[in-house]
């Protein structure tokens, strides 16, 4: 999910999805605030929904709510969708995922638990950090088109500082550590095919090992390290930028193309190719996270909890902007949501598809033709997305349910001298900036208090992107996925604005329209696995190819495995291969799963018809390995053809790293 490739479809796992959750009370008013980092592209409310109701059914409904309960993606772009429940979002990967929906709300729900289980009295700080050489802006020609006035306050175009949020007890033990950082996951580009948490996810199991010791595996032990997602909207860790792929020649700035002959234009990291860009980039804001975590500095968090949520149609709502062009301060009013031509078009980090351009702002007789079959825009809805040409009218769009969302959830929490905003889509970086001062500016007008703003973005429910007016006008891949039109920022502002003013007068505000409920309208095109197969003589988890006897370290061990479907069962809080080394006993250790940076595996179908496949599985030998003897075991479910499902698993040989 996160490309809208329709060819992106997932063949194994190069790193596993985790939900990292921390909860903070007040044991004087129970009060308590929680937020949850999800190894995810971006949450669907209809996630949330299902993770509070679950909840409540566990602990009653006012403990944990609507209100007091952040859902984040990280917004890593290789890992499974069909979660989201519009239209448009599930589009591209064929409608509905049960399974993924539900391992995703059984996970949270088992995060948050967790972290209920294990809450220790503690104290909380934060601090920062700059982070070089790890994101760059893919649309700095729409950033420019900001005032030079609000441009000249910071010194890049993109967020260089790392936000941490240290969690400690009494005894000065390091419980967590919670990160914002604003960087798109899209150093894994869209050739792959392995679910990955990417870069952010990389740089937590760097922290976590760090913390937790090289012998814990990924995903146990006491101490949690999460990088979150933040204004990561026009941010790319593809630091080389975009270049011509036949000459390396740069491509022009506001369309993103390359001359005739030049080939297609995109972006490419530091390393020689996807994984290595990956390692480097998730290790330089590991490096920087570690480093102001062991220096144990920063200010401590007082205060009390605060919390407040409520949902606003943007099609209706309206915001005030000072144009700095007339000096005049205007009121507008939201769209219904549209997405524009350079849409299609793709970023740099992801071209689309067909012959569309960025910076598109003349629209087209035979797409308009094809727009109009689907969900025909009015003048008014012309006029009110203009500059932005509209492709996708995706706000009367409902068949056969609706295609984007038009009611939103805004949310913010305080945690004593912090506030995070729950900001339900991708702000760009200076639409970040100006919500962080906004709200800063709101509870500083309303309490006096000096806070920090972190946002918190692709929380709650998903809506795209969000540019600043200015950036709007050249209609960048950013400002033609703004849905609600030019001002969406605007009132997005004026929204958060509110919601903080009522939080910091402990003022009770309407919880505002209600989230339409689509569980019973979805739809999936994704065929089930109807049943397994095998060879005469064989049988699943029998070993095709076994590892050579000695392995050196840097070398790479390869088994593959006859295997059933992997998505006969998911597999959470387990693995479908572990490497174990052999001990003095004779017992067999644990060392890895399919989860760790040095393994991956990958599934083929070998024959349709008769519904064999086979697992390959890849273990990267890292010089900090332990010497000894190992073995590689494959554990999975095959589906009978008369019907039922049952478990199998597979050993190789043992082989010898020296």
């Amino acid at each position: 999910m996160g490309y809208a490739n329709m060819a992106q479809r997932g063949k194994g796992i190069h790193l596993r999805q985790f939900a990292r959750t921390f909860i903070v009370g007040d044991q004087t008013t129970n009060d308590r605030i929680v937020f949850v980092s999800v190894d995810a592209a971006m949450m669907g409310h209809n996630v949330k929904r299902g993770v509070i109701e679950r909840l409540a059914a566990t602990y009653g409904p006012d403990l944990y709510r609507m209100d007091n309960v952040i859902i984040s993606g990280t917004h890593t772009h290789s890992a499974p969708g069909g979660f989201l429940s519009y239209l448009m979002y599930d589009m591209s990967i064929l409608g509905f995922v049960k399974d993924s929906y539900v391992a995703l709300v059984e996970g949270i729900v088992e995060s948050i638990d967790a972290a209920h289980k294990n809450m220790r009295y503690g104290r909380i700080f934060i601090d920062e950090v700059d982070v070089e050489d790890a994101n760059i802006n893919r649309s700095p020609i729409a950033y420019e088109n900001n005032p030079q006035s609000e441009r000249e306050k910071y010194g890049h175009n993109t967020d260089k500082k790392l936000v941490q949020l240290r969690f400690e007890n009494l005894d000065k033990k390091v419980l967590g550590a919670f990160n914002w950082f604003a960087v798109h996951p899209v150093s894994m580009n869209n050739t792959n095919r392995l679910v990955s948490s990417d870069n952010v996810g990389y740089a937590s199991i760097l922290l976590e090992k760090e913390k937790n010791g090289r012998e814990t595996l990924v995903g146990d032990g006491d101490f949690v390290g999460a990088f979150a997602s933040s204004n990561l909207g026009d941010v790319s860790p593809n630091i080389m930028g975009p270049k011509c792929e036949k000459t390396g020649n740069s491509c022009d700035i506001l369309t993103s193309k390359c001359p005739k002959g030049e080939g297609p234009c995109f972006a490419s990291g530091p390393g020689k190719d996807m994984m290595e860009s990956t390692k480097i980039i998730g290790s330089r804001i590991y490096e920087a996270a570690s480093k102001l975590l062991n220096s144990k500095k920063g200010r401590e968090i007082l205060g009390p909890l605060q919390s407040m949520h409520q949902t606003i149609d943007m099609a209706s709502a309206r915001g005030f902007f000072n144009n700095s062009v007339t000096n005049k301060v205007d009121e507008y009013q939201g769209c219904l949501p549209a997405m524009g031509y350079s849409f299609a078009a793709g970023t740099t980090d992801g071209p689309g598809l067909f012959t569309f351009d960025q910076g598109t702002t003349t629209d087209n007789p035979l797409w308009n033709l094809m727009r109009d079959f689907l969900a025909e825009p009015t003048e008014e809805d012309i006029q009110c997305h203009s500059p932005k040409p509209i492709l996708l009218m995706t706000g009367k769009a409902t068949f056969p349910y609706d295609w984007t969302p038009r009611i939103v959830p805004t949310q913010v929490v305080r945690l004593g001298n912090v506030v995070l905003a729950a900001f339900p889509g991708e702000l760009t970086t200076m639409s970040g900036r100006r919500m962080r001062e906004h709200i800063k500016n709101t509870v500083k007008s309303e309490t006096g208090d000096d806070v920090e703003v972190i946002i918190a973005g692709l929380s709650n429910l998903y809506t795209s992107y969000v540019a600043t007016p200015e950036e709007y006008e050249i209609q960048r891949y950013e400002a033609a996925s703004t849905l609600y039109g030019k001002h969406t920022l605007t009132i997005y502002l004026k929204q958060f604005e509110d919601i903080t003013r009522a939080m910091c007068r402990n003022e009770q505000l309407p919880a505002g329209p209600e989230q339409p409920n689509l569980s019973d309208k979805q739809i999936s095109l994704n065929p089930p696995v109807l049943y397994d197969g095998h060879a005469a003589g064989k049988d699943y988890g029998d070993v095709l190819v076994e590892p050579l006897l000695t392995y050196e370290k840097g070398d790479e061990v390869y088994v593959r495995f006859i295997s059933g479907n992997p998505r006969n069962k998911v597999i959470r809080n387990g693995s479908y291969f572990t490497v174990e080394q052999k001990q003095q006993d004779g017992s067999w250790k644990v060392k890895y799963t399919d989860a760790d940076w040095d393994t991956r595996f990958v599934w083929k179908r070998t024959n349709t018809i008769m519904g064999w496949s086979e697992i390959s599985f890849f273990w990267n030998i890292a010089d900090d390995a332990e010497e000894g003897t190992y073995r590689i075991q494959h554990f999975g479910w095959y589906q009978y053809i008369l019907g039922g499902k049952y478990r199998y698993s597979g050993t190789s040989r043992e082989f010898i790293v020296e």
